[in-house]
């Protein structure tokens, strides 16, 4: 088991606590958060041990799981990662992508692994059908949530929408040429929702809106490709597979057929996979213990991340407000 210790016990720290004390791989030893009342506090109703100094964690840790806001992701990751510690670090990877290329390097100088929290590659709606999404040439993505003061110290777009370009970015195998994107401040100091059209040197084009003023919660994806319509809803763990295919001489009487203007027949097939129930953030922090010990690359990597960052930071950059 790889002892592990948690940087940050915020509402999503308390998570990573609860998760990692009950895996089997790993050996949760404690925990720093830099507001002491508040970390007595959580000692105290949980049990878990309490640190009072970062250096002290990291040197008794083998992993340290990063659950702090994002402004203070650099500075304790580079520490953690020149202690010769592995680490798994909340998304975004850093404030810029600059950072995270000097995160990158760190690792692979001191022969460490790292993986980002972007939790939606390890949704089961998305593991379903993500090997059956291939060379998609269009996807729109809609990600709604309810206000929440959380998290409104960043743009909406690195807050959700981050979520999809990293899911976008792992399915559609090309480089980002070009952005357009619109994002209006309504309640907060920065971008509460934003719409991004990002065009792929494939011709791919995703269309991605984020909004944290929405009256309902929504995260659904659709991917359409040659003779195929994948749908995933994120929040329900459901998704869709439509095909076509070349329609049959003679086909039965419940077939759904469709028809061209030059005659060609295709009959449409409804596929609804499998969906697994499973727990994604412990998942993902499992799977980086498994990385760990079996020295293979990690799930999301940290050179992932960081386009993940450089194309949200573009977005942004990119606002007509």
């Amino acid at each position: 088991m790889l002892k592990a210790g948690v940087l940050g016990a915020g509402h999503l720290g308390k998570i990573h606590l609860k998760l990692l004390q009950q895996s089997d791989k790993y050996d949760l030893i404690g925990f720093y958060d830099a507001n002491a009342e508040n970390a007595k506090k959580i000692s105290e109703e949980f049990g878990y041990k309490m640190y009072e100094n970062l250096d002290e964690l990291i040197a008794d840790a083998d992993v340290i799981d990063v659950v702090t806001p994002t402004l203070a992701h650099f500075d304790v990751a580079k520490k953690v990662i020149t202690a010769g510690k592995h680490l798994f670090i909340e998304k975004p990877i850093t404030n810029t992508y600059e950072e995270a290329e000097e995160l990158i390097k760190l690792a692979e100088e001191h022969g460490v692994k790292g993986q980002v929290g972007h939790v939606e590659r390890f949704n089961p709606a998305f593991q379903a059908v993500s090997d059956r999404i291939e060379n998609p040439m269009f996807i729109e993505a809609h990600r709604l949530a309810e206000f929440n003061p959380r998290g409104t110290d960043v743009p909406v777009v690195l807050d959700l929408m981050i979520h999809d370009i990293d899911a976008v970015m792992s399915v559609v195998k090309s480089e980002v040429v070009k952005i357009n994107a619109s994002g209006v401040s309504v309640i907060s100091d920065t971008p509460d929702i934003a719409n991004a059209r990002i065009e792929f040197a494939n011709g791919c084009v995703a269309n991605l809106t984020a909004s944290r003023i929405s009256m309902k919660n929504m995260r659904k994806s659709r991917f359409f490709q040659r003779d195929a319509y994948i749908s995933v809803d994120f929040l329900e763990k459901k998704c869709e597979v439509v095909k076509m295919k070349d329609a049959p001489q003679d086909p039965d009487d419940f077939a759904m057929i469709l028809q061209n203007a030059e005659g060609v027949k295709k009959q449409i097939y409804f596929d609804n996979p499998d969906v697994s129930a499973n727990n994604a953030i412990l998942e993902e922090l499992e799977s980086f213990a498994e990385a760990i010990q079996n020295d293979t690359e990690p799930v999301v990597t940290m050179q992932q991340a960081a386009n993940a960052l450089k194309v949200a930071n573009q977005v942004i950059a990119n606002f007509n407000i």
